[in-house]
């Protein structure tokens, strides 16, 4: 992994590019503050795998739904984040 600040990022671009399809991520950051993470098309793929092979479907959520009037069990999931 490399730290890169976020104008050297834009001049080395090229670079980055180029290491993170070596497979090693790129850290950029923007004030001094983390701001992205340049990763390999097939590593982000294979994590947005992951990440919907966790999630329950609907249809399973709705068939876990209790009758007849008993307590509904929290599930120890995080929400999805979401781009406003």
């Amino acid at each position: 992994m490399t730290d890169w600040k976020l104008q050297d990022a834009k001049n080395r671009f090229s670079a980055v590019v180029r290491e993170a399809m070596a497979g090693y991520p790129q850290h950029v950051t923007r004030h001094g503050k983390p701001a992205v993470v340049v990763v390999a098309a097939a590593d982000y793929e294979r994590l947005r795998h992951l990440e919907g092979a966790n999630a329950p479907s609907l249809r399973e959520l709705l068939l876990a739904i209790p009758r007849g009037g008993r307590e509904l069990e929290r599930l120890n999931t995080k929400p999805r984040p979401v781009d406003l």
